[in-house]
């Protein structure tokens, strides 16, 4: 005879509580356990195993022990068993006999660690992004488009060689260029870079006796600037923060490059010689016709790092 719920439930010594639920082994669809309770409906329940249970009447289940030891049994925690009705188990009615009140099997072992309710709203969730995945796609892609443009490696003609009256002196050069910054309609901004005249002595410095590579992000050369050609351009941006730097004399330095913003001081070659630059100017492609006119490969590079890192 199975245990019938509101059954009383008596040790050897006396009566413990009544059957509050059941529980059932979903593999043999046996009953395994009785949760066992008394007096208040919130009051503490002790999970009782069946082998435990001596005999079983309509009225009452019968236990082995004493009360003493049924005070050491477990105390049953809800949070893991669902009811029969939130599970379907084939023939459960065949098998277990026990009503009106719970029939509950153990929780899932890998959903244990999470809630139910918690599983069940982000199982919703996940099934409702895999749903609308393919519609957002097409429209991820094309805001997402601006990020990956290939940068603009376009020649620019910003003048004439003709400017520049003096060897390794930096002569500044202002130019237009039009942008267009993701969906922003398309504009024209002032820019401008620094260009010299270098002696042997400064192009040495400047190029290490190796001509200078430019590559685009995929590794693709672009140009070479030859390490004998004596014109050098300069991005016109402080590779501290990005500040516009000027050609100014130095009362102990003599002729630098120096950014107002945060003192950082360059020589002709663009090395750091003062100030928190983390690295020399940043030289851009340059070629110069034999007219004399200036083209360069407009570029900005990352302020801040030590490394050069192109942006745009």
């Amino acid at each position: 005879m199975q245990p019938k719920l509101k059954s009383k439930v008596r040790c050897t010594d006396g009566e413990v509580g009544e059957v509050r639920r059941v529980i059932m082994d979903p593999l043999s669809h046996e009953i395994s356990h009785i949760v066992v309770g008394v007096g208040a409906a919130d009051s503490v329940e002790r999970q009782v195993p069946m082998g435990q249970v001596h005999g079983v009447t309509d009225e009452v289940v019968t236990l082995r022990g004493t009360s003493a030891e049924y005070a050491t049994l477990p105390v049953f925690n809800r949070d893991e068993y669902v009811t029969t009705h939130e599970v379907e188990i084939a023939h459960l009615e065949e098998r277990i006999h026990v009503t009106p009140g719970e029939v509950l099997v153990p929780f899932p072992e890998l959903e244990r660690s999470v809630k139910r309710r918690t599983f069940f709203m982000n199982f919703t969730h996940a099934i409702g992004f895999l749903i609308g995945l393919p519609i957002a796609f097409p429209v991820l892609r094309y805001l997402m488009k601006p990020m990956y443009a290939p940068f603009d490696n376009q020649w620019l003609k910003i003048g004439n060689s003709g400017k520049i009256k003096q060897d390794d002196v930096g002569v500044q050069f202002k130019y237009k260029r039009k942008i267009k910054e993701a969906y922003m309609p398309e504009q024209e901004i002032d820019k401008n870079v620094w260009v010299l005249k270098a002696t042997p002595k400064v192009l040495e410095t400047v190029y290490q006796g190796k001509d200078m590579e430019f590559h685009d992000a995929a590794g693709k050369l672009i140009w070479t600037n030859k390490k004998d050609v004596p014109y050098i351009a300069y991005s016109g941006k402080c590779p501290h923060l990005g500040c516009g730097f000027k050609w100014r004399t130095h009362k102990t330095l003599g002729q630098v490059f120096l950014c107002p913003c945060h003192l950082s001081i360059y020589d002709a070659a663009g090395k750091v010689l003062d100030g928190p630059a983390p690295r020399a100017l940043d030289p851009l492609p340059i070629k110069v016709t034999a007219t004399g006119d200036i083209t360069i490969i407009d570029m900005e590079f990352k302020a801040g790092t030590k490394a050069q890192v192109r942006i745009v």
